[in-house]
């Protein structure tokens, strides 16, 4: 199935998504659609950082990759620059709309 840009916006920028499509989504995504309807990014990140440790016997240790930072850190650092990027956006459309 081919989605255009335009039309991943329009999802993006809707109060609620049809059941349909959301169904549809899910199913693209690997993931149930209760799970999308319940995301939550505090849940998720709880997960992460009482899930994550560099003392158990993970795939992470077992090939001495023993990280120097923070993997929340990253997270929130991505966070950060996600929140950035749409604040130009909004002040670039904003600058063309002056025009």
């Amino acid at each position: 199935m081919k989605i255009y840009k335009q039309a991943v916006s329009n999802i993006e920028n809707s109060e609620k998504v049809d059941d349909a499509k959301l169904e549809e989504i899910a199913r693209a995504l690997g993931v149930t659609k209760e799970g999308i309807e319940n995301f939550s990014e505090e849940t998720v990140l709880n997960i992460i950082s009482n899930t994550f440790t560099s003392n158990d016997s993970s795939t992470i240790n077992a090939i001495n990759v023993q990280p120097n930072f923070n993997p929340l850190d990253k997270i929130v650092e991505l966070y950060e620059r996600l929140v950035q990027a749409e604040k130009d956006k909004v002040a670039y459309l904003e600058r063309l709309l002056n025009k």
